[in-house]
This record gives structure tokens, sequence and C-alpha cells, in this order.
């Protein structure tokens, strides 16, 4: 009887020595666990004789209930001290003048993007959007790119299946708008297209922006006006020049790069040309009767150049210490 009286009171003096859940768990153990100390006496019962057990067996269960009734009191006291102390630490004071909502802001791609539709419309262009998913006919063959082209090649394009691709340019979108309509056609056509390539001025995923126009006078002399109107409104710059390099492209006949004068020299922005007899025959359009231009223009090249930005992947490691430039 006096052991268990021991027992009690050291379990109650260390129950009140600790400030923490989790060591006052371990500390149960040592009393009430499968080898604590009032469990090795409630196994040593059957060694006393018939008439001492009952005597013992009642007060252990006596000493054990008032050691969880003590190890109950102390848990919800813990608990309560727990809950103060994380409140004190939320605590929030309600008198502080409150903080304004931080206002996002458009991309610098999507901004330039804008911009360029903008101008066009303003030229009377209509805007045209197609899947970014194409099949190798509109992709390819439409826009008179032979079989053994390059551009076909597994290290340039991303195959979905043997038939599919992700789209390369946005042409096929002019493709699929000269089957349901018919000249005089003015557009353009903007969107993500995808190609192998990564470094700090191209991206696996980019924005390209090209333009058709289908009429019955329609001439180079008409291609060079409309590039050269827009770049110097989409600069601001009246004194900027534009020049046209002879090139080749499938779908174009004749073909030219173009290229503007920029910081003393000559920058590439992009391609054009007479739309190819072959496209228009493909679509049922008569390549006697109509002529056609079209260009296509880089937009995260635009982009880089109108905000002085000189590494493409900036654009898209979400850093909003570039992005918060732009608002």
């Amino acid at each position: 009887m006096e052991e268990l009286q021991q027992i009690l009171d050291q379990a109650l003096r260390q129950f009140a020595e600790i400030s923490d859940e989790d060591e006052l768990e371990q500390v149960k153990a040592r009393f009430l666990g499968k080898e604590g100390s009032l469990t090795a006496l409630l196994k040593g019962l059957g060694k006393l004789s018939a008439e001492q057990r009952p005597v013992a067996g009642a007060r252990i269960n006596q000493v054990k209930q008032g050691i969880e009734a003590a190890l109950q009191q102390r848990r919800e006291v813990l608990r309560k001290n727990r809950l103060a102390s994380q409140l004190a630490e939320e605590s929030l004071d309600v008198t502080l003048p409150g903080r304004g909502m931080g206002t996002g802001g458009l991309h610098p791609v999507t901004r330039t993007l804008q911009r360029i539709e903008q101008l066009f419309h303003s030229l009377g262009f209509a805007s045209a959007s197609g899947p970014e998913i194409e099949s190798d006919f509109y992709n390819f063959t439409a826009l008179n790119i032979p079989e053994n082209h390059p551009a076909r090649a597994m290290h340039d394009t991303f195959y979905i299946d043997p038939q599919h691709v992700l789209r390369t340019h946005t042409s096929p979108v002019q493709v699929r708008y000269m089957e349901s309509n018919h000249p005089p056609l003015k557009i353009i056509s903007s969107g993500r297209v995808y190609r192998y390539d990564s470094d700090a001025t191209h991206s696996p995923m980019f924005h390209q922006v090209e333009g058709l126009w289908v009429d019955e006078e329609i001439s180079f002399a008409n291609l060079k006006g409309v590039v050269q109107d827009f770049l110097k409104r989409f600069f601001e710059r009246d004194d900027l020049r534009v020049r046209f390099r002879p090139s080749f492209f499938p779908f174009t006949e004749p073909s030219a790069e173009m290229d503007m004068s920029w910081s003393g020299g000559w920058l590439e922005i992009g391609g054009c040309g007479m739309v190819h007899p072959n496209v228009l025959n493909h679509v049922d359009i008569d390549s006697e009767k109509y002529l056609g231009f079209a260009f296509g223009l880089g937009v995260e090249r635009l982009a880089m150049l109108r905000y002085g930005v000189n590494d493409l992947r900036l654009f898209y490691e979400s850093d909003l210490r570039f992005l918060k430039q732009f608002k």
C-alpha cells in the first residue's frame, strides 16, 4: 500500500511539472504503459493470497483512476495553454489601417499581341483563329511544303502522331479561312506555335502573327506598304526603315526576308512573299484571277525590341519582379 501511494504521488508531481503535451504522454507510459510501474503491480496480483487479492486489486484500481484523472486534467490545462499561445501569435490588430488590394497587369506578350491586332484592325484586317494541334495536311501539304522538306523532320516539329503535329506556324489558319471564305480576304492570324528550339532568343513555344491579303489586284508593293506602315506605327518611329531581301519559302513566290533599321544596323524581323499559286489552288481559289501576299512576324521578338528585353526566357519564368514592370 505504501508503494501505491508513492506511485500516485510521483505521477501527480511529474504531471504537474510537464509543459509539453508529447512529453506528458511519454511520462504517462512510465505508470500506465505495458512496462509501467502500476501495470507491474497489477500483474503481480496473482502472487497474493485469495484474501489479499481483492483488497490489493481495489487499491490498485483506485490509484490507477487517480493517475488517469490527473493525466486528463493536465492534458486539458496544456491544451488550453497551447490554444492561448496560438491565439496570441495569430492575433490581429484590427485598429491598424487596411492594406490595399494589389492590382495585376497584362503580360508583356499579351500587351504586344493586343497592340499588333489593334494596329492591323485599323488597316482593315480581320482576325482569324484555328487549332493548335494541326493535321499534316494543313500544317505542311496545303502550304506547298514537300514531303522531304526539313521542316517536317522530327528534330524541328513536335509530332502528336504520324498525322498530327503541334502547329509550327499560324499559316494553317489562313488555309482554313480560305477554304470557307471567298476573296477578297484580308486577315491576320495570331497565337501560340511550337518548334524544337530553346535559347536566349528562341523558345519551344512562342507566339506568331501572320497576315494574308488576297484580291484581284494585289502586288508586292501592297505588301511593302502594309509592313512598313505597321512597323512605323508599332515602334512609333517615322524614321524607321524597312528592307526586303530575296529568300525562299515553299508557300510564297517570290519570297523575302524583312529587315528593319535598328541601333545603327539591320535586324531581321520576319518573312513574307506573294502567296504561291499552289496554295491558292489547294483551297479552290483561281490563281489566274486572284493574287495575294502573306507575312509572318514573331510576337516575342517585337516585344523584346519594344520593351528592351534581351532574353526571351524572361517572359516565361513567372518572375514577378520582371512582370510588375509592365503593369
